[in-house]
């Protein structure tokens, strides 16, 4: 199932009033992922799913093992990856461990909102593999609000693909995950996803 979208910005405040042009929709402050380096900006895009506008958090020094998707030095905001949401992740991680393909390490993180909530969560860390379509897996604490409850509504997610010069291989890598994304042929890995918004269709890439 998918979690949320990553869409990584080395300026989150900047991304945060470009999107909201785009798609008719202003992202709410997140919070921060002390000792990652990074701050977010949430949007819903509907039940049990929300985009995530993650860049660097001036307020941290820069992490030693460097930023998470790069947000560091990316030219360009984009849409990086996205996260897919299991139950029993440890489980699912040593499966596809097995099966061939190395989720990660899971690791427990946290933040805490404006607003006081704190949301916490175990998360495989970003490794690479896949360009950005194989997803990272999160498994939320049990009665943690998840983000899409609790962020500006009014975007849906209709569809997300996946475009790669080698489709098969990034096939097999979610089949030892036992997730599903329809990866097409195309000449560079990116994502594309359909939103429906206040404005009509839109694609997010």
């Amino acid at each position: 199932m998918i979690d949320h979208l990553v869409y990584a910005t080395k300026d989150v405040d900047a991304s945060v009033h470009d999107l909201a042009r785009l798609l008719g929709v202003e992202a709410t402050a997140g919070g921060r992922h002390l000792g990652y380096g990074t701050r977010n900006a949430v949007l819903s895009l509907g039940e049990g799913c929300y985009l995530e506008i993650i860049g660097p958090d001036s307020g941290q020094p820069p992490p030693v093992k460097g930023y998470w998707y790069g947000v560091g030095n990316i030219e360009q905001p984009r849409l990086v990856t996205w996260t897919a949401r299991v139950e029993r992740i440890e489980r699912v991680a040593a499966h596809a461990h097995a099966a061939g393909y190395k989720a990660g390490d899971v690791h427990k993180v946290f933040r805490e909102t404006p607003d006081g909530h704190r949301l916490s969560w175990r998360l495989t860390l970003p490794t690479g593999a896949g360009d950005g379509l194989v997803p990272n897996l999160i498994e939320w604490d049990e009665g943690c609000p998840h983000p899409s409850d609790i962020s500006p509504t009014g975007v849906t997610l209709v569809e997300l693909t996946g475009y790669h010069p080698s489709p098969e291989s990034i096939t097999l890598m979610l089949k030892a995950l036992r997730i599903d994304l329809d990866v097409r042929v195309g000449v560079e890995p990116r994502l594309v996803a359909l939103l429906e918004t206040p404005y009509g269709p839109v694609e997010l890439s």
